[in-house]
């Protein structure tokens, strides 16, 4: 049986038949579902062993990239994705899908615990008031960034990037990515970093770090590892011919692994 995978289609997204296509070479059965119709029917996410948040601009990205779907997610989804996430089942956002992760909790997962600690450091008079312990912000540029950048794979722990020992080669198109955190974030959570294309590490040059993420921060992912969020689009370079300089024979850095690693564990549960 192929495992059924959600993704999530709000007003803006425009990634998602890109994911699909994604998920379906990957093995998955890939169907899009409508937010309203979702909400009409919240049971319906349970028949689903994945969750797919795509990217794309969530109503024109009004008050911040992702926030009103993040506001969409936690009060009408909370119980559900959170049921879905405690399962153990996959769940991914790209891009704007990342953005409204973060901005619901849902990664990196600990955000609720470290906003009770913040209060506690707020109230004792030691600590500013925060709105957020991990965000992600404007771009370090000033601007939005489209372009392909290179990624590398820095977690055993997270079922998606497991095992993806090539650098993937993907392009990013964000005006908010800049990731950010308020503490220092665990590495346990950190799942996908910008590197060079020989896979050495970026050191947060600009545009190898195309955003100025701390860390040089593509990715992250829950103490689980099921939940993972990343700003590149590695579901734009899943056929050979996508990649800019494939008349030159470039065949590397294909971004299928990682959808395949998430159908195959979703296949197991």
């Amino acid at each position: 049986m192929k495992p059924k995978a959600l993704v999530l289609q709000a007003h803006g997204s425009n990634r998602d038949f890109d994911v699909m296509d994604a998920l379906t070479l990957a093995g998955a059965d890939a169907i899009g579902v409508p937010l309203n119709e979702l909400r009409n029917k919240k049971s319906l996410l349970a028949d689903f062993q994945l969750l797919v948040v795509p990217g794309g601009f969530s109503y024109a990205d009004a008050l911040g990239a992702g926030k009103l779907l993040a506001q969409d997610l936690s009060a009408y989804f909370a119980d559900e994705v959170s049921a879905f996430v405690e399962a153990g089942k996959p769940v991914i956002g790209i891009c704007n899908g990342f953005q409204a992760l973060v901005k619901a909790g849902i990664l990196p997962g600990e955000q609720k615990q470290l906003q009770v600690k913040n209060e506690a450091k707020i109230a004792s008079g030691n600590e500013r008031p925060r709105n957020d312990i991990v965000t992600l912000t404007f771009n370090a540029e000033g601007h939005f960034e489209c372009r392909w950048i290179n990624l590398k794979s820095v977690s055993q722990n997270c079922i998606w990037t497991k095992d993806l020992d090539e650098v993937i080669t993907c392009p990013i198109a964000h005006g908010e990515g800049n990731f950010q955190s308020v503490e220092n974030i665990a590495s346990e959570h950190i799942a996908l970093i910008y590197v060079n294309a020989d896979g050495s590490s970026a050191n947060g040059v600009y545009p190898i770090n195309p955003n100025g993420s701390t860390l040089d921060i593509a990715g992250i992912t829950n103490a689980k590892g099921n939940v993972l969020g990343l700003m590149p689009h590695p579901e734009n370079h899943i056929y050979n011919w996508q990649h800019p300089r494939h008349t030159r024979g470039a065949t590397s850095g294909s971004g299928l692994k990682l959808f395949e690693n998430g159908v195959k564990y979703a296949r197991g549960l």
